[in-house]
């Protein structure tokens, strides 16, 4: 899209449901618009914004008693002069083009589509959380079992087959899923918060920035909201995480959820559930930060530089494919970063009346890397297969899925003016 001096007004053709109106964004609307359209805003139906900044207008609007079409009017004399002084952040609202074809403005295609950022959309966000981080830990129970014992027993477990070959000897095929309760439940209640909150906080960090700054810092973003879900989850995730260490590790220690929880209440109190909970956030925020991020930015650069077409043009199956791929490779960094924290949380909930810095002076530097290889594959494995399941459920339940980030129109014109080439 060109962009010009003349100031030229761009045509919305919008269908409502008294007929069809066009109107010019900046001057008059070509035919009489329909009455509800200049009755208070709470009348006006909501598809008339973006959903990346409805919020907001509806706020002031509501707050003001003033219609749609109202409010676009009053605004084409402030946006002309605060571009011409230089000031670009009306763009966004009011859209300046040169060309005067009409902008069709409807409702989605897809008639079940979710609204975005609506309460039923953070509450699927959640449900599609519990189903990928349910699913996808209680599967690798077996792994997960052998890499805590590594951890805590190298001694004993010597790597990942002599780790089975051991625990299978000892307790049998079925020994394998010891914790698998605790880990269901645990993991489930983690992915809620942590899907459905990253969504919320993602969303409401954009509000914060505006437009222009979450693009240029939109890793920025990715960050602050991954690890601002994660501190809330972990705190769910907990109490499931201190049963299920205990199950898999302690011996003599019991093997089930409804023997081992009230053990630990008995014994320990509440306090006993959350030892674990800050070298719980050491290891789990640092991975769900790279895991956000590094998933976002992989499926942007995927698509710009190795998918050979645009992903509206992709099938459904095609985006699954691209977002299990950029899961892995999440998950492959995920587990490396989040590694030696790991390693203390294991050791942590085993060593009665230990402190996380105890346990990390006793490991050492390189104590605090066994196991890592089989957390490779077990993080790298579940990261992909998350990321497909929620991807799953969206596609599913009819939630909207944006496409890869792009630059607002009104930076693309701040760079144009200074002769930059546009991102």
């Amino acid at each position: 899209m060109q962009y010009g001096s003349d100031w030229a007004m761009p045509l919305a053709t919008m269908d409502w449901p008294h007929g069809s109106v066009v109107l010019n964004l900046f001057g008059r609307s070509n035919s009489s618009p329909p009455e509800f359209l200049v009755r208070p805003f709470s009348d006006a139906p909501p598809s008339f914004y973006p959903a990346w900044n409805r919020k907001n207008i509806i706020q002031k609007m509501s707050d003001n008693k003033v219609s749609p079409v109202g409010a676009l009017l009053s605004g084409r004399s402030l946006a002309k002069d605060a571009v011409e002084q230089g000031n670009y952040s009306l763009l966004n609202k009011f859209a300046l083009c040169e060309s005067k074809a009409p902008i069709k403005v409807s409702a989605a295609k897809d008639p079940l589509e979710v609204e975005f950022a609506s309460n039923k959309f953070y509450a699927l966000c959640g449900l599609g959380g519990i189903l990928s981080c349910g699913i996808t830990h209680t599967a690798i129970v077996p792994l997960d079992l052998v890499k805590c014992r590594i951890q805590v027993n190298p001694d004993k477990y010597k790597g990942v087959f002599n780790g089975f070959k051991v625990s299978i000897k000892e307790d049998g095929v079925r020994g394998l899923a010891r914790g698998w309760a605790p880990t269901f439940i645990g993991y489930s209640m983690q992915g809620m918060f942590k899907f459905g909150l990253y969504e919320i906080f993602k969303v409401e960090y954009h509000h914060i920035l505006g437009d222009e700054n979450a693009y240029l810092y939109r890793t920025w973003l990715y960050l602050a909201a991954s690890a601002s879900a994660e501190f809330f989850a972990d705190i769910a995730l907990a109490p499931m995480e201190a049963v299920k260490v205990r199950i898999q590790t302690m011996p003599g220690f019991p093997t089930t959820l409804a023997k081992g929880f009230p053990k630990i209440l008995a014994e320990e109190g509440l306090s006993g559930f959350y030892k674990g909970l800050v070298p719980l956030w050491m290891r789990q925020i640092p991975y769900t930060m790279m895991k956000f991020a590094c998933f976002e930015k992989t499926v942007e650069l995927l698509y710009k530089h190795v998918v050979p077409k645009p992903r509206a043009e992709c099938s459904k199956g095609e985006q699954l494919l691209v977002t299990f791929a950029a899961g892995y490779i999440a998950g492959v960094f995920c587990a490396i970063v989040s590694h030696p924290a790991d390693t203390v949380v294991s050791k942590l909930n085993q060593a009665k009346g230990s402190s996380a810095l105890d346990v990390a002076k006793k490991l050492g530097f390189a104590g605090m890397w066994k196991g890592l290889t089989p957390r490779i594959i077990m993080i790298g494995t579940l990261t992909a297969l998350q990321w497909f399941i929620y991807d799953a459920v969206k596609v599913s339940f009819h939630l909207p899925r944006p496409p890869p980030p792009e630059a607002p129109e009104s930076l693309k014109l701040k760079w144009a003016a200074q002769g930059k080439v546009i991102q």
